[in-house]
């Protein structure tokens, strides 16, 4: 992919970091079109309803933006779910959406995408976790999606290669609502160093934008003082 961003594809894009990466790419000239269960309240762009569970629907809407668009650009799959705590005691409903979200939805955005995206020899960025290097204890269903994603992303990008660029972004924590109505607990202590998902949304920009011929495989972004990496 060039400079021109173009028409973005952003999962997840109402709130947090894909909100975040909506405004960066309405800020460079591109055309975010947010994929969202909730219509953002800052409307950067074109807005569908989503639910990534439903990853037909998924599908479906992704091929009524390439063609209402006329092309897709790029994709960032930033939509993210968790569901804490021990195996035993998470209903399994609720653990299952964790996956189905997070890594099912992931790739169905990603395949539906797919045939536009090497028509714009285009660019995919998967957000995965450093959750996604690191198991937790009280994390399986976040960790097993994010260990997903980081598997799939490598595999797509030997899959695509030359025709598809493939970033794998890493983030560590982030100052968004993912941890709001948590148990204490698995929330961070009020003096944990958190980035901004601004400044996380300019580290996909630049992956966003890299001249053609040149690929950033994988991407970690963390505060200095990050405790879930290395």
């Amino acid at each position: 992919m060039s400079e021109k961003l173009g028409t973005v594809i952003v999962t997840g894009g109402a709130s947090g970091l894909g909100a975040a990466v909506a405004r960066a790419v309405h800020g460079s000239d591109g055309t975010p079109v947010i994929v969202d269960r909730q219509e953002p309240e800052n409307g950067h762009g074109l807005f569908e309803r989503v639910d990534l569970v439903r990853t037909r629907e998924a599908e479906a809407a992704v091929r009524r933006i390439g063609e209402r668009a006329d092309g897709i650009d790029a994709v960032v799959t930033a939509a993210g779910i968790d569901a804490c705590g021990r195996l035993d005691q998470v209903d399994a409903e609720r653990w299952e959406q964790v996956v189905a979200v997070n890594l099912l939805g992931t790739a169905a955005v990603v395949r539906a995408a797919l045939p536009y995206l090497e028509r714009s020899a285009g660019q995919v960025v998967t957000v995965a976790s450093t959750l996604g290097l690191r198991a937790l204890s009280d994390a399986t269903a976040y960790c097993s999606s994010k260990f997903g994603v980081v598997g799939f992303s490598r595999a797509l990008a030997a899959e695509t290669t030359g025709r598809v660029g493939v970033t794998c972004l890493i983030p560590g924590g982030m100052q968004t609502a993912f941890f709001d109505g948590r148990d204490e607990r698995y929330k961070p202590p009020p003096d944990a160093d958190l980035a901004s998902p601004d400044d996380v949304a300019e580290a996909v920009l630049f992956a966003l934008t890299r001249p053609n011929g040149t690929q950033l495989r994988e991407l970690i972004v963390t505060p200095t003082h990050e405790t879930s990496w290395p």
